[in-house]
């Protein structure tokens, strides 16, 4: 018996994601990234739906651990698929199409980021997500982690996204995925005090519904 249920996103099928459904309010995403012969997974959940699911991919070459605390169950997919596991990585992860942003490296917080250029994909652990607790405005698609709305994550600034993945929340697969990004960087300390509002008021959580 498992103890979440996964849904799977709408995407591009080499970018395939699913959130768990526990606890909700987390939306705690991971993603299969296919690339050729080879699939890669990123802070994975299991489940026997993502297992029927990879089955219909090709063969998983290895499991990416983008944050410290995204165990999740990276090390025990890892092991049962007979993969590498690769934890917050800080350089070129090899034999991958992937480029390694570090994002954060300092004590209680490690977290990589991932840059595919050949499909303008951006994936991100933590950093950045679209659940209503990141947003401060329900016009808003991608917000700042809360802990990092007094130092943004500018080095994810810049890059030309159609696409971004992240550890929480729906993925964005748009044109304009990558501005969306840095707006949300731009103005996280500014708009600290409105998203402190949404918080007291529920109202971006209501928006969505």
């Amino acid at each position: 018996m498992w103890s979440v249920d996964v849904r799977f996103t709408d995407g591009p099928g080499d970018m395939v994601t699913w959130i768990a459904s526990d606890p909700g309010f987390m939306q705690r995403a991971s993603h299969a990234l296919v690339d050729g012969a080879r699939t890669w997974l990123v802070d994975p959940v299991d489940h026997p739906d993502v297992r029927a699911r990879l089955r219909d991919l090709p063969a998983v070459a290895g499991v990416l651990q983008l944050l410290d605390r995204h165990g999740r169950d990276c090390a025990a997919m890892a092991a049962d698929l007979r993969v590498p596991l690769v934890v917050t990585p800080r350089d070129a992860v090899p034999d991958t199409p992937f480029e390694v942003i570090v994002v954060r490296d300092g004590r209680g917080w490690h977290e990589s980021a991932l840059w595919w250029p050949d499909r303008q994909a951006l994936v991100v652990a933590e950093a950045i997500g679209t659940p209503p607790y990141f947003r401060s405005r329900p016009d808003q698609v991608i917000g700042p982690h809360p802990m990092m709305r007094a130092r943004p994550p500018r080095m994810l600034l810049g890059y030309p996204a159609h696409h971004v993945l992240m550890g929480h929340g729906h993925p964005v697969h748009r044109d304009d995925a990558g501005a969306l990004v840095d707006d949300c960087i731009a103005h996280a300390r500014g708009s600290s005090p409105r998203w402190l509002l949404s918080l007291a008021t529920g109202s971006v959580r209501r928006a969505d519904r």
